[in-house]
């Protein structure tokens, strides 16, 4: 029998496209629509509650988000559920993070700010 976590991360992959060129799992379920503050995040139900796929993954692969941090798309594309690439910080440190060199979103290095 397999247990929760492999169920919910089973479930999550099974709506999961793997970018070839990125290396981001994008999801292909619903989101959270056009309009509002949650605009255009990954949403599922789970247990009859609907969530946000990325934070769910995280949390299933990871633990528990401590309080006052967020997660944070360290690829900037907010379809990625990937939990590699997200990174916890501080809500207040919003920035983007680019490559000096080209401007374009750093798929490889997740930062941590404290």
């Amino acid at each position: 029998m397999s247990s929760r976590r492999d169920r919910i991360r089973a479930k999550i992959m099974s709506r999961v496209r793997i970018d070839p060129v990125t290396g981001c799992w994008e999801w292909t379920g619903p989101d959270s629509g056009k309009n509002g503050r949650g605009k255009g995040y990954p949403r599922m139900s789970l247990d009859g509650q609907t969530v946000a796929v990325h934070i769910a993954m995280w949390t299933n692969e990871h633990g528990y988000i401590p309080g006052k941090k967020e997660l944070d798309h360290a690829c900037r594309n907010r379809l990625c559920v990937r939990p590699e690439k997200g990174s916890r910080r501080d809500g207040h440190t919003q920035g983007k993070r680019q490559t000096p060199e080209t401007g374009e979103a750093r798929h490889d290095r997740p930062q941590r700010r404290t």
